[in-house]
C-alpha cells in the first residue's frame, strides 16, 4: 500500500451539507443525519492533501468506477464490491443534433451499467463501505432502479438485503431484478416517500442495518465518478451543459461534486489538460406531475420547497413528491448556474422514441426526460429564446440514466394498433404490405 493511502483515512470527514459540522467518516450508520440541526451529511475530503500527491495516484485501474479509488472514501481495496460497472458509452448524437438544431449533443448511456441503471455506480461504493465497516444487513426504498441495484451488489457481497417499493408503482422489469437477486422485498401501501420514511426510522433504531438510499453520502461518491468518465470521453475537455434527471435529487448532486471535484483537486493536471474555465451549467429536468425541485426553482427558492402530496408520473423512476436531497440539489443547480424545468408525460414518451428511432439509444422513461427538455426548448424557441440560444452554442451531455428493458411495458401502453400488424404466413401478404 502506498503512502497516501496508509494517509487518505485521516483527511476525510462526515460534514454536515447545513451547519458544516463534521463528524468521523467511519461513524456513518450510527446516525443518518447531523445531530446539530438534522440536515443531510456528505463527505468532506482535504483538498489540499491530494493535490501533492495526485500525479502519483490517480487513475489506478484502467476503466469504471474503481479507477478513481483515490478519490472514493474506501480505505481498503480488499473491501471493492465491484460487478464492472462504469465506463459505459458516450455517444455523440448528431442526427438528434440536426434535429433540435444545437451545436453538439452527447448521450451518457448509464443504462449500460450492470443491472441497467445509474444506481450501479454508488451501490458499488455504499455496498464496498457497508463490507468495510462490517454491515451484514442493508436496506432501501425504491421505485425501482436503487432495489435492482443494491439487491445485485449485496448478493455479490453476501449481505442481507431488504427493500421497500411503493404498491402497483414499481416497473415490473426492476422487481424482477430484486426477486432474482435475492432480496427481500416489501411492498408498502403508499408511495415512495411513504417507503424511505420507514426505512430510514428503522435503520435509525436499528444500526445492524445501514440504509443505502441516495442520502447516503458513499453512494454520491460512486456517482460523482459519471463527471470524470464525460471529461475524458469528450477528450479531456469539461461540456458547457449537462442535462439530467431529477428524482430523488442524489445524482445531480453527486454530477455536481464530480465536476466541482476536478477543479478543486486540480485533476485538470490528469483528467482535464484543456479544460475550460469552469464546470459545466446543470440543468434538472423533473416529470410535471412529481416536480418539486422545478417549481422551487421557478420560485426562485433556496432554502425550502413544497412537497407534491400526491406525485404521478408514467416515469416511475422519479415519481418522488419530497425529495430527501432537495436542498442539495437546488445547491448544484444554482452553484452550477443552472436551472430546472418540468416536462410532461406526453413529451417524455415522444422523446424516449425520438431517441430509439434516431440514434438507436433505448432509454427508460424517466431517462428521456433531457431529451425532451430540450425538444420543448427547440420546438417551442421563441418562448424559450435564451435557453435555446445557449444550447445552440454549448457543447451539451444528457445524462440518461436507466435501460429502456427496465420497463418496456410504459411504452407498449401508448402503442397504437396499426404498430403491430397481423399477416399470414404467405410471401404474398409480405409482398403486399411492402408495395
Amino acid at each position: 500500500m502506498t503512502t497516501i493511502l496508509r494517509r487518505k483515512k485521516e483527511h476525510y470527514k462526515l460534514r454536515c451539507f447545513g451547519c458544516k459540522a463534521l463528524y468521523d467518516i467511519d461513524d456513518y450508520g450510527k446516525f443518518y443525519r447531523c445531530a446539530k440541526c438534522g440536515n443531510l451529511l456528505e463527505v468532506k475530503r482535504d483538498t489540499f492533501w491530494l493535490r501533492e500527491d495526485i500525479d502519483k495516484t490517480l487513475l489506478r485501474y484502467p476503466e469504471g468506477v474503481w479507477r478513481y479509488f483515490d478519490l472514493i472514501p474506501l480505505w481498503e481495496e480488499s473491501n471493492i464490491v465491484t460487478l464492472g460497472e462504469g465506463n459505459t458509452n458516450l455517444i455523440d448524437c448528431k442526427n438528434l443534433a440536426r434535429v433540435f438544431g444545437i451545436k453538439s449533443l452527447h448521450v451518457k448511456f448509464e443504462g449500460l451499467n450492470p443491472t441497467g441503471s445509474f444506481k450501479d455506480r454508488g451501490m458499488t461504493a455504499g455496498v464496498s463501505k457497508a463490507v468495510e465497516l462490517g454491515y451484514k444487513m442493508v436496506m432501501c426504498a425504491s421505485t425501482g432502479n436503487t432495489s435492482a441495484s443494491l439487491a445485485a451488489y449485496s448478493a455479490r457481497a453476501n449481505l442481507q438485503c431488504i427493500v421497500l417499493v411503493p404498491k402497483g408503482k414499481i416497473a415490473m422489469g426492476k422487481i424482477a431484478q430484486a426477486i432474482a437477486y435475492g432480496a427481500k422485498i416489501y411492498q408498502v401501501d403508499g408511495n415512495f416517500d411513504d417507503s424511505l420514511r420507514m426505512a430510514s426510522k428503522i435503520c435509525e433504531q436499528n444500526n445492524k442495518i445501514l440504509l443505502l438510499n441516495s442520502l447516503n453520502p458513499f453512494r454520491i461518491e460512486g456517482q460523482k465518478t459519471v463527471a470524470f468518465e464525460i471529461v475524458e470521453q469528450l477528450g479531456r475537455t469539461v461540456p458547457d451543459v449537462v442535462v439530467l434527471p431529477v428524482g430523488n435529487g442524489g445524482n445531480i448532486t453527486a454530477v455536481w461534486k464530480g465536476f466541482s471535484e476536478i477543479f478543486e483537486i486540480g485533476l485538470e493536471s490528469t483528467v482535464g489538460r484543456h479544460i475550460g474555465e469552469r464546470p459545466p451549467k446543470l440543468i434538472g429536468i423533473q416529470a410535471e406531475g412529481a416536480a418539486p425541485i422545478a417549481k422551487a426553482f421557478k420560485k426562485g427558492l433556496r432554502d425550502s420547497f413544497e412537497p407534491v402530496e400526491d406525485p404521478h408520473t408514467e416515469a416511475s423512476a422519479i415519481n418522488i413528491g419530497s425529495p430527501v436531497s432537495w436542498m442539495k440539489a437546488l445547491a448544484a443547480i444554482y452553484e452550477s448556474g443552472g436551472r430546472s424545468d418540468s416536462v410532461t408525460d406526453d413529451e417524455i414518451f415522444a422523446a424516449q422514441k425520438l431517441l430509439a428511432s434516431t440514434e438507436g439509444i433505448f432509454v427508460e422513461p424517466a431517462s428521456a426526460a433531457p431529451i425532451a427538455y430540450i425538444s420543448k426548448v427547440s420546438r417551442a424557441r421563441e418562448a424559450f429564446a435564451k435557453e435555446f440560444e445557449e444550447l445552440t452554442n454549448s457543447n451539451v451531455v444528457c445524462i440518461c440514466t436507466g435501460n429502456g428493458l427496465k420497463d418496456p411495458n410504459a411504452l407498449l401502453k401508448g402503442m397504437k394498433p396499426d404498430q403491430l400488424e397481423t399477416i399470414s404466413a404467405e410471401e404474398s401478404s409480405l409482398q403486399k404490405v411492402l408495395a
